[in-house]
């Protein structure tokens, strides 16, 4: 078969517009799968390369208790025969004070022994090593706590019961936290002062760390395997620097899940920004076709010709959408250089790109099948008549819309790799769909049968019902596409005003943690108030109804989990906003057993219901209770809150530390915390309105990005309404010529058309809104548990911009229409 290059060339430069707008649908497809996909493989593989560094160590060892005796005497062995080097470090939050206790700040203190990393390098504002400077009795402290304290190199400053001298500032460490969940400056402290400190109280959370340097650095997986057999699963956790999940890791990983889930979303509607546009550029070579098989060309002839020229106009979207992907990876990577360690390099993983490439190819074959298997429906007669190829079988539209269910549940599941929360993305996305279609039908419907006595406005809803103009299409992927921008918005107004502009007024802003049991009733006399506090046993949950938990299986879920370690209380009464679900009361009478009343959250985490068995691991005891009562909160404040509550009698004698939160003016903040810590070290003040601080500032710079990503899906909507008005350009033409002929003029023209662009962005948008409105409240009522706002205001805003753009797209789009002459238009016509 003979390929004829002229042909496609003529094809393509004929139907140039809609070219155009297929292929930047091709490539708004793959611009949000190499973003994505491409910047999470990218910061993977550019933290794994500087693995070591990013964990200062080969082997890792965390707990948040004294190694178990098996575990110590092992890394000693190591050690002494030479095979590793042993360097630890213990940190923990505590209040840094200013030698004359006339300020106070709270910190995150990183006690750290010689050799201290092992790999990387804290870099300190004098350029000398970490080790010649952090000495017995000197300090080494982050820029940002001088600056907020009013200190200078020299001054004195306050760590729990001792002084200390800060020698030097730290500008870097290969192993820092992220500062998105970092609150506090960061202070070192050498391993010399911890004794003195008097911080290592029982119950403090304390994170002890073991970093050990493998000498064989073939050797090292087997050694940590080995030392992963002999700890404590419960309380110890090894990891090599390749299998150590860090805190810059987790957060890109959950903030890139949600991103791939806006991906998908983006996707989907660009998919079908594919298919109409190539139906819109194939139905108007009808007349070419039926004129090609009316000289005898076959289907087969026909389908190469065209299957070329979608592949090569994919193939041109296919490449600018990459390379915008990897624009948009580098933006990404400066836009969130703050939450990377420094000196991370940026590399582009081209294994993602290939992967681009794959799924690229998988979208443009699956949306374009549907019309390019009309083409055989495309008979000679078509010459004479303007009729709109139509399938006569049903295989075909089931073997489209099967691949593209397979694909939609393929990428799903790829990215959430959670069976439930991939069923509930995708059943809610479906019935968002449905919804948005049953609500658009029916107001079309109501809209065909108003009578309307304005002549423009009327043919404006004629222009509706157009032959193949798509507006119920048009009008529910706008609605989708808006709905999930205003929910984003909405959602992230709603955590503003209740986390970060306002309280609710009985809300507690300041924080007490790690009190001892014999500081109680001094604590109380120190801040002159009645303080209730809240009594914290630290524990994991190791069974339910006799089966072991799969930690693994947990830690891998994108939501809450039971894997992680949990604060047990005890009490024998409900709190102000808490209820009873299931139970009754908060402990029966009838049982004998250990009872234990579980939150309604916990349900979540895993099914359980009254008179089932959870077992306890607190430090190293076991404890079985039976589950009494289900509670639920029924106020979404920062009051304190706990998951398990037991009777007094259960734990009142287990290790533990007390929990106390109160409302203090803003102005008597900063006294009350300083004199606290002045009196008792221990004890981590936590200012609210210092971490809404810092949590205002991510929002904004997150939400951002989120923003900037989710308006390519009102994009792919509007590309989707430029195709319709090429896919019914014949008839438009048709109806300005008639409306000329008449009298009209192009400004009445042109009021139709906008009318009708009017009508398709106003409905779509308010539906938009309503849905939108109903989704932010639920989740703001019953998953973040905080109090709904409308914000009527800016959704009015958001409602004009909308249509606005959607009838200045509609606009633009008919220019040549709008400037088609009537005697051209006939002098073109067959039978003229």
């Amino acid at each position: 078969m003979r390929i004829h290059g002229g042909f496609i060339r003529r094809e393509i430069t004929r139907s140039s517009k809609q070219a155009v707008v297929f292929i930047f649908c091709v490539g708004l497809s793959l611009v949000t799968l190499t973003a994505f996909s491409g910047f999470s493989k990218s910061i993977h593989q550019s933290l794994l390369q500087d693995a070591r560094k990013l964990h200062a160590a080969d082997i890792i060892i965390r707990s948040y208790e004294t190694l178990s005796k098996p575990l110590s005497r092992a890394i000693s062995e190591y050690v002494q025969d030479g095979r590793a080097a042993l360097a630890r470090y213990h940190e923990f939050y505590t209040v840094i004070r200013t030698g004359d206790d006339g300020a106070s700040v709270l910190s995150r203190l990183k006690v750290v022994e010689k050799g201290y990393p092992f790999y990387g390098e804290v870099l300190l504002q004098s350029g000398r090593p970490l080790h010649e400077v952090l000495t017995s009795g000197q300090a080494v402290v982050a820029p940002a706590l001088l600056d907020r304290l009013g200190l200078r190199m020299g001054d004195a400053i306050q760590v729990g019961y001792t002084s200390l001298t800060v020698q030097d500032v730290v500008l870097a460490e290969p192993d820092r936290p992220i500062s998105l969940f970092s609150f506090g400056p960061r202070v070192f402290v050498a391993a010399e002062d911890l004794e003195a400190l008097g911080l290592l109280k029982t119950g403090s959370r304390i994170r002890h760390v073991h970093l050990m340097k493998v000498e064989d650095t073939a050797q090292t997986d087997a050694l940590a395997q080995r030392l992963s057999e002999i700890a404590d699963p419960e309380r110890e956790q090894v990891d090599t620097f390749q299998t150590a999940r860090s805190r810059v890791k987790r957060f890109f990983e959950r903030f890139m899940f949600f991103l791939n889930l806006v991906g998908i979303f983006i996707l989907v509607v660009s998919g079908v920004g594919i298919q109409s546009t190539l139906t819109a550029l194939l139905n108007e070579k009808q007349y070419t076709i039926a004129i090609m098989k009316a000289l005898g060309a076959t289907n087969r002839h026909i389908l190469m010709h065209y299957m070329i020229i979608v592949l090569l106009l994919g193939s041109i979207g296919m490449g600018g959408g990459i390379l915008m992907g990897i624009l948009i990876q580098y933006g990404l990577a400066n836009l969130l250089s703050a939450f990377l360690p420094p000196g991370t390099p940026f590399l582009i993983a081209w294994s993602g790109m290939v992967e681009s490439v794959g799924l690229g190819i998988l979208v443009l074959l699956i949306f374009s099948f549907l019309p390019l298997y009309r083409l055989k429906g495309m008979h000679p007669v078509m010459v004479l008549r303007k009729d709109v190829p139509v399938l006569t079988r049903r295989w075909p539209i089931a073997a489209g819309y099967g691949m593209f269910a397979l694909f939609f549940f393929g990428m799903v599941y790829r990215h959430m790799q959670d069976i439930r929360f991939g069923l509930y993305f995708v059943a809610g996305l479906s019935g968002l769909i449905m919804i948005t279609m049953l609500v658009t039908y029916a107001m079309l419907i109501l809209i065909r049968r108003k009578h309307i006595q304005n002549l423009a406005f009327r043919q404006a809803v004629k222009g509706l019902f157009r032959k193949g103009g798509s507006t119920q299409t048009i009008m529910v992927l706008l609605t989708t596409a808006l709905c999930v921008i205003f929910s984003i918005y909405l959602l992230e107004q709603n955590l503003d005003a209740t986390f970060v502009k306002s309280f609710p007024p009985d809300s507690p802003n300041l924080f007490f943690l790690d009190v001892q049991p014999d500081q109680v009733a001094a604590f109380s006399k120190t801040v002159d108030e009645d303080v209730l506090f809240y009594p914290i046993v630290r524990a994991r949950v190791t069974h339910v109804n006799e089966a072991a938990i799969d930690r693994k299986a947990e830690r891998r879920k994108k939501r809450d989990n039971l894997a992680r370690v949990f604060n047990l209380t005890y009490r024998n009464h409900l709190l102000d906003d808490e209820l009873i679900l299931e139970g009754g009361k908060l402990f029966r009478d009838d049982w004998q057993e250990t009872q234990v009343s579980v939150l309604d959250t916990v349900i979540d985490m895993h099914p359980m219901e009254i008179g089932d068995t959870l077992q306890f691991n607190i430090q190293g005891v076991p404890l079985t209770a039976r589950i009494s009562s289900i509670r639920s909160r029924t106020k979404g404040s920062l009051r304190p809150f706990f998951y398990f509550v037991f009777e007094k009698e259960t734990l009142q004698s287990a290790p533990q530390t007390l929990f106390s939160a109160l409302r203090v003016p803003p102005e008597n903040i900063g006294p009350l915390q300083t004199r606290v810590v002045k009196r008792f070290p221990n004890i981590n003040v936590i200012d609210v309105s210092e971490t809404i601080r810092v949590f205002a500032g991510i929002m904004k710079q997150l939400s951002a990005i989120v923003r900037g990503f989710s308006a390519l899906s009102i994009l792919a909507g509007v590309l989707i309404l430029v195709s319709s008005v090429f896919a019914t350009r014949a008839e438009r033409i048709a109806e300005s010529v008639y409306y000329k002929i008449l009298g009209a003029k192009t400004s009445f023209v042109v009021k139709v058309f906008s009318l009708e662009n009017l009508l398709i962005a106003f409905a779509s948008s308010v539906l938009a809104l309503v849905i939108s409105q109903v989704l932010t409240y639920v989740i703001c009522r019953f998953v973040l548990e905080i109090d709904f706002r409308m914000f009527w205001r800016s959704c009015l805003w958001m409602v004009a911009a909308a249509v606005v753009l959607v009838n200045g797209v509609g606009i633009l789009s008919a220019r040549s229409i709008l400037e088609k002459k009537p005697i051209t238009y006939l002098r073109e016509q067959p039978d003229a």
